[in-house]
């Protein structure tokens, strides 16, 4: 339905695309191969630990965007986990992009729901696009009123989510059989490594499961851990007494 090919470029550790690369990654005029349309960045990088997207850098793309034509969408799944870790507004985070969409149900805690923003043309391009695809709801007011509640209650206390993710991750350290480091972790995503021999990143989740914690095996080895308005300092605590006890 979209007629989109993608082409993805590598990242950098801190979850940015070099500005080289997206350049050299723009397709000339050529018959033999798609147009480049469109830049998509994620704020915050997910596979980076949960790494923001500074502003500077934001605009640095967008205005190489406009260099060559080009529009920019912000994957925006963490954008004010992004805003609170750098001490900005979320719009400075977005200033030079074309659309966003900004998801409800991760840290800012909502049951369900993301929200697209861009230009009335967007949107009620966007609409269409969505009835095309048989999508829309009746009688949504109670999942917008859970929205209303995430961005004005739920924003400012996304440090607290921070603050525990940089707990875990200093715990996790201290434990032999484990590896990770601290300063890796910007917001609320932890990745970590089970390192003991014939321990597996899913036989660990399995058994963290039985305890009652919930961890996501990324790789043979590697692991995520989100924290979140459900996740207490107390949790923290918990976790990181069980973890010993799980690899013995």
């Amino acid at each position: 339905m979209g007629g989109i090919h993608p082409r993805t470029v590598a990242n950098q550790p801190d979850g940015k695309i070099a500005l080289n690369q997206i350049e050299a990654a723009i397709r000339s005029d050529d018959i033999h191969f798609p147009t480049t349309r469109l830049i998509v960045l994620e704020n915050t990088h997910n596979r980076c630990n949960g790494s923001p997207l500074d502003a500077a850098y934001m605009h640095s793309v967008g205005k190489l965007a406009r260099r060559y034509g080009l529009k920019v969408h912000v994957d925006g799944a963490r954008l004010f986990n992004a805003a609170v870790a750098l001490g900005v507004e979320a719009r400075e985070l977005v200033a030079e992009a074309d659309s966003v969409n900004i998801c409800m149900s991760k840290g800012l805690a909502a049951p369900v729901g993301s929200v697209v923003s861009g230009s009335r043309a967007f949107i009620s391009k966007a609409r269409r696009v969505r009835k095309v695809l048989g999508g829309g709801m009746r009688q949504s007011g109670i999942l917008a009123a859970a929205g209303i509640v995430s961005l004005t209650e739920m924003v400012d206390r996304l440090e607290d989510d921070h603050e525990n993710a940089r707990k875990l991750a200093e715990g996790l350290a201290d434990i032999k059989g484990l590896s990770i480091d601290p300063d890796d972790v910007k917001t609320n995503i932890v990745y970590f490594q089970a390192t003991r021999k014939g321990i597996t990143s899913r036989i660990l989740s399995e058994k963290l499961g039985d305890q009652g914690i919930r961890v996501l095996p990324t790789s043979l080895d590697s692991l995520r851990a989100v924290t979140h308005y459900h996740v207490t300092s107390d949790d923290i605590n918990y976790t990181l007494d069980v973890f010993p006890k799980v690899l013995k």
